[in-house]
């Protein structure tokens, strides 16, 4: 499969003989207090620190989405706008057709040219969602490998750092990016080092979450930030009267620790 990608995307030949080289000698063997195991060649995964594999695992998985993509045209999202079937990062590959038959047949392709690589899709960790007329419909299921694609209404799935329901909005993931500024700014209090604000960006950025969200958040950030720098030991704040007095709670009076 990898020769074929490679062929596919013109490599020059010479690079494709050093790779045969280096993956023809690929072995590992284990050592341990009694005895050392004979030297054992590596088939199927990529080596761990091997900077070229990840690079071969994307150009192959592309063939096979090229090799697929014309079972099922461009899904028509409403307003003259359209996707492409098949999307990817890495192996994780998302499936998105307008009509119940072309998913079927999408997946049943890809069945076929994961078992030609010697692969395949592992249904427990895959989800489906139908949406017919706006809404969810639960009662329409996909299978692969033979086995039935859970839905978004069973069992929820977190993906690429965004979870999905049947739902289909991101209200609870605006309350729940609030609950996560008010509990990390209670941990930086106690703490030297802190990534809240990339752990902040993140929700914000996948998700479709208010405006009045985002403004209660900056308000507590805003009130830590005071209290922080009124509580500071430096003196030039409060010889200078830099910061005015103020009747708001300090953090503790408002985010009670626990005994």
């Amino acid at each position: 499969m990898i020769q074929l990608a490679l062929r596919m995307y013109h490599v020059p030949e010479v690079i494709q003989v050093m790779l045969d080289d280096y993956f023809s000698g690929l072995r590992m063997r284990f050592s341990t207090n009694d005895y050392t195991t004979n030297w054992i060649n590596l088939e199927v995964g990529i080596a761990m620190g091997c900077t070229i594999s990840p690079i071969l695992f994307v150009t192959a998985m592309e063939v096979i989405l090229k090799a697929a993509e014309g079972s099922g045209g461009p899904a028509n999202l409403g307003g003259g706008c359209s996707m492409p079937p098949l999307k990817a990062l890495m192996d994780v590959t998302t499936v998105i057709c307008s009509k119940e038959d072309e998913t079927r047949w999408m997946l049943t392709r890809l069945d076929v040219l994961m078992s030609w690589c010697r692969m395949e899709f592992k249904p427990k960790k895959s989800r489906s969602l139908s949406i017919r007329k706006g809404k969810v419909d639960k009662a329409t299921t996909f299978t692969v490998v033979e086995q039935q694609i859970p839905t978004v209404s069973q069992e929820p799935v977190k993906s690429l750092g965004r979870w999905y329901d049947s739902s289909m909005k991101d209200i609870r993931r605006g309350a729940e990016t609030l609950e996560l500024a008010s509990e990390s700014l209670l941990a930086i209090n106690k703490c030297l080092q802190f990534m809240l604000i990339t752990k902040l960006l993140w929700p914000l950025l996948v998700y479709d979450i208010c405006s009045t969200t985002v403004e209660a958040i900056e308000a507590k950030i805003y009130q830590q930030i005071y209290w922080e720098m009124a509580g500071s030991s430096s003196g030039s704040f409060r010889r200078g009267n830099v910061l005015p007095k103020s009747k708001a709670k300090t953090p503790n009076e408002i985010y009670p620790r626990e005994v």
